[in-house]
């Protein structure tokens, strides 16, 4: 087989090492390729007219469908980008389409004896929609082209993909999925960003408490997996397999610091004698590194230090407990960010007015809008928005989610409640005190013996009656009731405050509600949350805790979607969505591994990332209904953004045992 150099003269440097129709050496493929999240790769691009394939020079050829309409099809740019969708169709949905296109990325394993093997593993991209037959011709052009001393493996690049190579023989077509191959891997990026300060690596949990109220802005904390009331320093490490959506990786993302999985860091601190050092931290999509440094640096304190946020005072008038359907996001300042948000998602379902479309109508160039990607989505022709459209947006996600019922508590109960008793009165004037002087010292000790005065002081009976009386059939002992923080210092620009707050889960009974209603308002005073919005500037005076109540429901399954992919913020088309059996709980605090997925919103589709803790994928089916909530999750976008129709929502949801979908929590996500 011959090799044909792309000539001199054709558009592009004259350095392009771009081959067609020779063999595939692997040092060939080094010539060629560039590297991906650590891993050297290589775009291919079959011609099935002219059965040859050209192996593209990375350097030069950033993307398959710019190579195959100038070099191969003789096309203008500006005539393939005034036709990018149709063109894309042509080349990824089309089943009787010319090119296939892919990617060959080299990774390696060991042996039986301890020795590197090296394979490589082709792929197409996530949104192409080759069937069964397409798969399997591609597998059998390239394997018969690559050396055969190299193993090669398909691997699908979405859960449809899947689902055809499910009929197909592993001997013809040998494969791997892509949590076998990346769920190990050593490296994995979670919030980018860089930093300089000293590395505290604790090996146990143990280790770390014993230091933890020594730790400040100039630390950069290494453990297995971080608790979620670690304080704000300068960056995080993770030594264990975690997900881009826990509590702590949210915190990450809310105060702007790098945040990454190193599963080597022990190797790595003992190599360059890191623990204690002060070092360069920076985390990338494509790479995290760790630089030691000859000596301590001058540094400034971080801008965070003189932040203030800004923040709207509380109206604490004498308003009653009302349902949650009855609230809108005006009225976050009288029942917290939480319960208004929510309010505001039964007028959505309910009124079906609001225009679910418009991150769509965002300039995606060369496309001067994506509408008909989500007609397509949506089952509607066309092309462009209109009323048709809309309606259809507004349907689709009545049909697949629905608000929780439930009771919103205002502020004006905790105020009334706080200001019948002297002793927390007293107690609340000396944590002023002590904030204003800045005598940190006695912080802990003041919040502690605030929390445990708001727990046991005794409810007024005119808030014990509001309380009560405002659930439709009153807290009887035989249902379960679940209790939910709902402050205004939460969801705030600059200040997420996930996970910083309490809510409860099982609460039966007027007693054990009282109880719980105390030790959410009591959450608002732990040390914790006292000195995280201290440091934001947030006063005392100004923070309120509100409180909803709602019946518990039973879930199958319970996690977060937040309308990003969270590693590749650059990336439009993919929303990021984990869950686990049961209650979104166990996703947010990190009691377990959650299966994780991303769901392309845009030409549709979606893949497993990670299977978390359980070990096994979800049911097709399933998997289906999750990608329906990853669009709806998208639609809901463009209304909760306010202004900016591109900024993430952060949802937590549950899954009930009839297969409905529920949202418990829909908040901005702190980028």
């Amino acid at each position: 087989m011959t090799t044909t150099l792309l000539p001199s003269g054709a558009p592009g440097p004259v350095t392009d090492r771009t081959v067609i129709g020779e063999n595939l050496s692997l040092p060939l493929f080094r010539t060629l390729s560039g590297v991906l999240a650590g891993h050297p790769y290589l775009k291919v691009v079959v011609d099935r007219t002219e059965n040859t394939w050209h192996l593209l020079d990375t350097a030069v050829h950033p993307f398959h469908v710019n190579y195959i309409a100038t070099r191969v099809l003789g096309m203008d740019l500006a005539d393939l980008d005034s036709g990018l969708d149709a063109f894309n169709a042509s080349v990824y949905m089309d089943p009787a389409r010319r090119f296939l296109l892919g990617v060959l990325s080299l990774h390696s394993d060991e042996d039986t004896e301890g020795r590197e093997r090296p394979f490589l593993v082709l792929e197409t991209t996530e949104a192409d929609t080759m069937n069964g037959l397409l798969l399997e011709e591609f597998y059998t052009f390239v394997r018969h082209r690559v050396d055969g001393r190299l193993p090669l493996l398909l691997k699908p690049a979405n859960h449809g993909q899947e689902h055809e190579l499910a009929a197909i023989s592993d001997v013809r077509v040998p494969r791997i999925l892509g949590h076998e191959l990346f769920g190990n891997r050593t490296r994995t990026p979670l919030n980018v960003g860089e930093a300089v300060g000293r590395l505290r690596y604790f090996r146990t949990p143990e280790e770390y408490a014993a230091v933890a109220g020594e730790l400040g802005w100039s630390d950069i904390v290494a453990m297995p997996c971080l608790p979620d009331d670690v304080p704000r320093v300068a960056g995080f490490l993770n030594t264990a397999p975690g997900t881009p959506l826990s509590h702590t990786n949210v915190l990450a993302s809310g105060w702007g610091i790098p945040n990454a999985i190193v599963r080597d860091l022990d190797r790595l601190v003992e190599k360059d004698g890191l623990d204690g050092a002060w070092v360069r931290y920076r985390v990338q999509d494509d790479e995290i590194s760790l630089v030691p440094l000859a000596h301590a640096p001058a540094l400034d304190a971080p801008t965070w230090h003189q932040q203030r946020i800004r923040m709207e005072p509380p109206l604490l008038e004498d308003v009653p407990a009302l349902a949650l359907h009855r609230l809108r996001r005006a009225d976050h300042d009288r029942y917290g960010t939480k319960a208004a948000n929510l309010g505001e998602l039964h007028h959505v379902l309910d009124s079906r007015s609001a225009d679910l479309t418009a991150f769509y109508g965002q300039p995606r160039p060369p496309r001067a809008h994506l509408y008909g990607h989500l007609a397509a989505r949506l089952g509607v022709p066309g092309t462009t928005v209109d009323g048709e459209l809309r309606a259809a947006a507004a349907d689709f996600v009545s049909e697949v989610i629905a608000a929780p019922q439930g009771i919103a508590l205002p502020f004006a109960l905790q105020h009334r409640f706080l200001t019948s008793s002297p002793a927390v009165q007293q107690g609340l004037g000396k944590l002023k005190m002590a904030l204003e002087l800045d005598a940190v010292d006695v912080l802990d000790s003041l919040c502690l013996h605030l929390q445990h005065l708001i727990r046991n002081t005794p409810m007024p009976e005119d808030v014990t009656r509001q309380i009560t009386l405002a659930l439709p059939d009153g807290p009887a002992a035989g249902s379960r009731l679940v209790i939910r923080s709902s402050s205004n210092a939460e969801d705030l620009p600059g200040f997420s405050a996930a996970g910083v707050y309490d809510s409860i889960t099982t609460v039966h009974g007027a007693e054990e509600l009282l109880d719980a209603v105390r030790q959410v308002w009591a959450s608002l005073l732990s040390p914790r949350s006292v000195r995280l919005r201290h440091q934001a500037g947030i006063s005392l005076d100004d923070t309120y805790m509100g409180v909803i109540i709602q019946q518990y429901v039973p879930a199958d399954l319970g996690g977060v979607l937040v309308t990003c992919n969270p590693t590749r913020r650059e990336d439009f088309r993919n929303v990021y969505l984990n869950c686990s059996p049961g209650s979104p709980e166990t996703v947010v605090d990190g009691t377990t591994l959650p299966l994780q997925y991303l769901y392309n919103t845009v030409e549709g589709g979606g893949r497993t990332v990670a299977l978390g803790s359980t070990g096994r994928d979800l049911p097709d089916g399933t998997r289906d209904r999750l990608a329906q909530l990853a669009l709806a999750g998208r639609l809901l976008q463009s209304h909760f953004s306010d202004a900016d129709v591109d900024h993430p929502l952060d949802i937590e949801w549950l899954m009930t045992d009839q297969g409905d979908f529920r949202l418990v929590q829909i908040r901005p996500y702190a980028l």
